[in-house]
């Protein structure tokens, strides 16, 4: 993977565009969630080359997620290479921050999107995400609606989530897990973490319902966790029988709205993430004042009474 980062990198900097270049740095680019902030973040350079013609927005990420060590590699040779912004989704709350400290030393304005990084806020001139608790604890409320109409007032809870420690994992998850304390009996019984593999989710949610017959709903906290999730649901027999609701929305994730094997997915805005961060980044590089500290680019549960809306279509990818 290092070879193949170098190679993409020296690319990069062969084709004489760091000056010009906003980096996107995201955890990997082998989900369709992230090849749907690549599409925003794109079309935003689109728009911008008609103020800066000579702009390129390059897009990178790991093999898969998390490679932490790669991921710094990248934000490092972004600012060896003198770039203009990066657009960072950092895979570790805390790993990040020595690179950012560097980017701002070097005069490199850095948009943080869909993860948050620890540390001083001052280290980042923007963060972009979907409000991860808020998100969390909409999941949460969805699932204990759902079970009471089905007449459930207690039963059991396990979780399906992707990389512990990930400031996105830690907001969606707890949210979850603390909405449903708070304000129900249901007990959270498993919570595993397939560390972004749809394959690895499978085989956790398999063994997961066959030690635990009696459970009544479960949740999956990221793309490859609720493809995952559906998959083992389905091929145990169990879609309908029991809740599911998963996170994000790609297309084998609205297949599992349609078929009933999920009854909800909560899907963010990936789209406006890339856009709106390139965009943010290309005016930070310039020295704008004005550009906000926080964004949240929202989420919407997506069922099947509206998946077939307009709003549902703007964040489906």
């Amino acid at each position: 993977m290092k070879k193949a980062a170098v190679l993409i990198l020296a690319l990069v900097f062969a084709a004489g565009v760091s000056a010009q270049e906003i980096a996107v740095i995201v955890k990997t680019g082998n989900s369709s969630f992230w090849q749907n902030v690549q599409t925003g973040a794109f079309d935003a350079n689109k728009e911008l080359k008609a103020l800066s013609p000579k702009l390129s927005v390059t897009f990178l990420g790991p093999q898969s997620d998390p490679m932490i060590p790669e991921e710094i590699n990248m934000v490092e040779s972004a600012i060896d290479r003198g770039v203009k912004a990066i657009v960072l989704a950092p895979s570790d709350v805390t790993a990040l921050i020595p690179v950012v400290k560097m980017a701002k030393a070097a005069g490199i304005p850095v948009i943080i999107i869909d993860s948050a990084l620890s540390g001083d806020k001052a280290n980042y001139t923007s963060f972009l995400a979907t409000d991860n608790k808020a998100a969390g604890e909409a999941v949460a409320k969805e699932m204990i609606t759902r079970l009471q109409a089905k007449g459930l007032s207690t039963g059991k809870i396990a979780i399906e989530s992707f990389v512990a420690g990930v400031g996105s994992e830690v907001g969606r998850v707890g949210g979850f897990k603390d909405y449903i304390a708070k304000n129900s009996k249901f007990t959270i019984v498993s919570t595993q973490y397939c560390n972004s593999d749809q394959v690895t989710a499978l085989n956790q949610v398999t063994n997961t319902l066959a030690a635990n017959p009696d459970l009544v709903a479960f949740y999956g906290a990221s793309e490859p966790a609720a493809v995952g999730m559906g998959r083992a649901i389905a091929q145990a027999g169990l879609a309908g029988k029991i809740v599911a609701i998963g996170f994000d929305g790609n297309s084998v994730l609205q297949n599992f709205i349609k078929d009933g094997t999920l009854q909800a997915i909560l899907v963010q805005s990936s789209y406006k993430m890339g856009y709106l961060g390139v965009k943010y980044a290309y005016d930070a590089s310039l020295g704008k004042k004005k550009i906000a500290d926080y964004v949240d680019t929202g989420y919407l549960m997506v069922t099947k009474d509206n998946i077939d809306t307009r709003d549902a279509k703007n964040v489906l990818y």
